[in-house]
């Protein structure tokens, strides 16, 4: 058996950064909480002692120490942490996987990711923390080259030729680490790829920040329990929500502005059609109206835009790199928006689509500059890591609450306390309600597949390329106007607004934290209130949900305290 691979580190005992620089791929901010002693609650009898290099965790968050050691307290094959979106889960995984390798416990890695480009962010990552990962490896190729410790590679990939990839699991004593895990149950042959490359792993952590599924095929690796009403229920060895991520600072508070107004189009009958976002109304109208409003041409998506970037604008008074992403449905419309954000701006941003071979190069080159905005068709949505993405637009009309949180976990990543995140948004009652219960965790339940479940056909529909304009249920139609005006904000569970007119509520500071972004919007609500209850009759006042003054940040329904689990 070869002992080389441990040799191939570039420096199996230089800290990766004890300075502040990111150690993870660029999705955790540095030195927000101070390293205690590196050893506490890491030795337990039958477990591990003192760590071969403790010197990797002075830079890892307090969350991250205690996932850690809670890999470590038990000796076990399958590992599955559920952490928020931004969180920093990368780094984490990483630190494992250093320490296993200076045990000489594993000999290679294998990081298997949803997308080509995060192949090359995990080997980024991992390269800054001294281990050397091929994200190049092609199936073609066979054998890996020996000059790396590991490779990265695609679910696609493994599905492709999953005997290969048991082939060299085998060779040598393996640590699979699985990047959004719940990728792997995205098909029945993925699944059963998945298992068979990888069942012979020595060890085979796997990380989600969106674990919930609503079909029936089971995650490969993952443990499920039976639940109440005898469904099977995903169970995480660790857990890290976004209400204890917000809560530590880790991850921003995002503001939700919604928009509603007028749409009319016509039907392939010739009937002309009228409705307001927001307006209870049949989900075949719903859906045209959807449209209607994210058509490039309307007076919709073009108002919104314009106050997406005055906010992109306020944002960078306290971050000036700040950057706004435009989640557009199909390349005809991102190249429209581009064109629309141009003439409002003057600036042409960024634009990447799912065909173009170029789009990661767009992606690293937009990272690290100033550029101010990005149109991206949904591949921006999952695991992309743009840390000074701070406002964005979701004009596309993915309904899935996978695809939403994934979305919105792109404008999450905090740097440093204070940072806010702002997504502009249609008033969608199902937009709405995920944005509500934005801190609510789901675990993924296997029930009995049903014809009224399309969740997950609707997500997987969401992933593919797209060249044209998303379908209507083959329900054709043209549109033919919009309007836009103001509806709400959504906060930490509340509403906020009180007439079309707030829009004021684009003026928020970009630096607040969680709390103040709660009492900023209390005053401006009260406020716009009392400025028109003078008005007497027709003072249109809604009437909302307000988290109370002095709310704390606590685990609540849906909100679970970070937790090591089965230990």
């Amino acid at each position: 058996m070869s002992t080389r691979a441990p040799d191939r580190l570039l420096s199996s005992r230089t800290p990766a950064s004890t300075s502040g620089q990111d150690t993870g791929g660029g999705d955790e901010p540095a030195g927000e909480h101070p390293a205690p002693a590196l050893a506490a609650g890491l030795t337990r009898p039958g477990g591990y002692a003192i760590p071969e290099r403790p010197e990797l965790l002075a830079p890892l968050r307090t969350w991250q120490r205690a996932a850690y050691g809670c890999y470590f307290r038990v000796p076990r094959r399958d590992f599955l942490l559920v952490a928020s979106p931004g969180a920093g889960k990368t780094a984490c995984a990483l630190t494992i996987a250093a320490e296993l390798l200076a045990r000489r416990e594993i000999m290679a890695i294998t990081v298997v990711t949803p997308t080509e480009h995060l192949k090359y962010q995990w080997a980024g990552a991992a390269q800054r923390m001294g281990m050397a990962l091929d994200p190049a490896y092609r199936n073609s190729q066979g054998r890996a080259s020996a000059d790396f410790v590991g490779v990265a590679v695609t679910y696609a990939q493994v599905a492709g030729h999953p005997a290969l990839h048991r082939q060299r699991t085998q060779a040598r004593p393996t640590l699979l680490i699985f990047d959004e895990i719940h990728h792997a149950g995205d098909a029945m042959s993925w699944g059963e790829a998945i298992r068979e490359a990888f069942d012979p792993a020595k060890r085979r952590p796997a990380m989600t920040g969106t674990p919930f599924r609503s079909d029936a095929n089971p995650i490969p690796f993952v443990t499920y329990q039976l639940d109440g009403d005898g469904a099977r229920r995903s169970s995480s060895d660790y857990g890290y929500g976004y209400g204890p991520a917000l809560g530590d600072g880790v991850v921003r508070p995002v503001i939700f502005l919604a928009y509603s107004g007028q749409m009319r189009w016509q039907t392939r009958a010739g009937d002309e059609l009228a409705g307001a976002l927001g307006e209870p109304m049949t989900a075949d109208l719903l859906a045209q109206a959807w449209r209607t409003a994210l058509n490039p041409k309307g007076e919709w998506i073009a108002r919104v835009i314009e106050a997406a970037d005055r906010r992109l604008s306020e944002v960078r008074k306290g971050m000036p790199d700040a950057a706004g992403l435009v989640i557009a449905g199909d390349h005809e419309d991102a190249r429209a928006y581009a064109a629309l954000i141009r003439r409002l701006t003057g600036i042409p941003p960024v634009v990447v689509l799912s065909d173009d071979r170029s789009a990661s190069r767009k992606i690293a080159a937009f990272t690290n500059s100033a550029d101010k905005w990005m149109v991206a068709v949904r591949m921006v949505s999952e695991g992309v890591d743009i840390p000074r993405l701070a406002v964005g637009v979701y004009a596309t009309s993915v309904s899935t609450a996978l695809f939403f949180a994934q979305a919105v976990g792109r404008f999450i990543r905090a740097r440093r306390r204070g940072e806010t995140a702002s997504v502009f948004l249609p008033s969608i009652p199902v937009l709405l309600g995920y944005a509500a219960d934005l801190e609510a965790e789901r675990d993924h339940v296997l029930r009995p597949r049903s014809g009224a479940d399309d969740e997950e056909c609707a997500l997987a529909e969401a992933h593919q390329p797209r060249d044209h304009a998303d379908g209507l249920d083959g329900t054709p139609f043209q549109a033919l106007g919009s309007t836009a005006h103001f509806d709400r904000v959504l906060y930490d569970g509340g509403e906020f607004g009180a007439s079309p007119e707030d829009e004021d509520f684009i003026g928020l500071p970009g630096l607040l934290d969680p709390e103040q972004v709660a009492l900023l919007l209390r005053q401006r609500h009260a406020a716009q209130i009392s400025k028109r209850r003078p008005g007497g009759a027709g003072a249109a006042v809604r009437v909302t949900s307000l988290p109370g003054p002095g709310r704390e940040l606590r685990p609540g329904p849906g909100r679970r305290s970070p937790r090591c689990a089965r230990s």
